[in-house]
């Protein structure tokens, strides 16, 4: 059942256009465009009559725009509230998204249910990928599939105790998420704006996000309702793993081809530190650690080729050193041995 909040939450979605107009114009302070802040607001952003005079507009067509009265602005009314929002790029192409959806909604099609399962040539490129933690998400952020090295990142932290797994689900109903994630504000703001970006108007995705609003509260409520759409394909992470530590990981988005949303998310080590940890995680930690045994037998034998080359009256302090780091090497290679058993 449906609270009073969460019904709120998803009847915005009624009026998406006029929902994003008014939350760009509360975010927008005056002092943003040239006008006084003043004493006297009731509202930190600007007054519809500001906005209305800024795009060249009447104050009670604004109105009706923004409660969703007229349905139909033309092109040139939505390029100019852009223009008077100062709107980016990724913000102007929404608002022309919203602007089609709401004048011509029959053109715009129903969004396929969420995908529950993925394409066999999917899950081979998932396999080919290994060892780098990956996964493929559906439109709202459910995981469908993963490799191996995400499933030992993941599962820990406890990102793939939900049924299906759900990123968002993780993120705003989960109380581990806070520790996961040491800046899990800009996490949860970059889980909304790729569901803004994503959802259509269904009726699972107005479940999702009254389920959503039960979950986070304010949390999720606040970021809802200030309409972020900046979908971030590309960016960093921060992850604190129980076992290995803190990883800073960079991802790389990329769509499939399946025209329901479906999008796969690579992992990729920000630093070296990261590397040799996932390296850990996948099970390869022998690798870097056969290099360092490598790496210590070189370093014996030069010692072994230059005190060849001391005069033999100053070769004792030298060969004195040579038993410690041979006893040196021995112990890490038998750690090494350890590490595959």
């Amino acid at each position: 059942m449906r609270t009073e909040r969460s019904a709120r939450l998803w009847d915005m979605s009624d009026n998406e256009l006029g929902a994003f107009i008014r939350a760009r114009r509360e975010a927008l302070r005056p002092e943003a465009v040239g006008l006084p802040a003043g004493t006297r607001r009731r509202t930190p952003g600007l007054r519809r009559a500001e906005l209305a005079v800024l795009a060249g507009l009447s104050v009670d067509y604004l109105v009706r725009i923004e409660q969703g009265r007229d349905r139909r602005p033309s092109g040139q009314v939505l390029m100019a509230l852009a223009d008077a929002l100062r709107l980016d790029e990724s913000e102007r192409q929404h608002l022309k998204r919203l602007g089609a959806m709401t004048a011509a909604p029959e053109f715009c099609g129903e969004r396929p249910p969420a995908a529950t399962e993925i394409r066999a040539t999917v899950r081979t490129l998932l396999d080919r990928l290994e060892p780098a933690p990956a996964l493929v998400l559906n439109h709202l952020s459910d995981i469908l599939a993963w490799t191996t090295t995400y499933d030992r990142l993941a599962r820990p932290l406890g990102i793939l105790d939900h049924d299906p797994p759900s990123l968002l689900r993780y993120t705003f109903g989960d109380p581990r998420a806070a520790t996961t994630y040491p800046e899990w504000s800009r996490v949860a703001d970059e889980q909304v704006a790729n569901l803004r970006a994503l959802v259509w108007s269904t009726s699972g995705e107005a479940d999702l996000i009254d389920e959503l609003g039960e979950l986070g509260g304010d949390e999720f409520t606040r970021r809802w309702r200030a309409h972020p759409v900046e979908a971030k394909g590309v960016g960093s992470k921060r992850i604190v793993h129980p076992d290995v530590g803190e990883l800073h990981l960079r991802f790389e988005t990329m769509a499939l081809a399946d025209g329901d949303g479906q999008r796969l998310v690579v992992y990729l080590p920000g630093d070296e530190v990261t590397a040799q940890r996932l390296d850990q995680l996948a099970g390869r930690v022998h690798v870097w650690l056969d290099q360092r045994v490598q790496a210590a037998r070189i370093q014996v034998l030069r010692s072994l080729q230059d005190a060849r080359k001391i005069p033999v009256r100053h070769r004792g302090e030298e060969l004195q050193e040579l038993p410690g780091r041979l006893v040196a090497t021995t112990q890490l290679h038998h750690r090494v041995r350890l590490d595959r058993v």
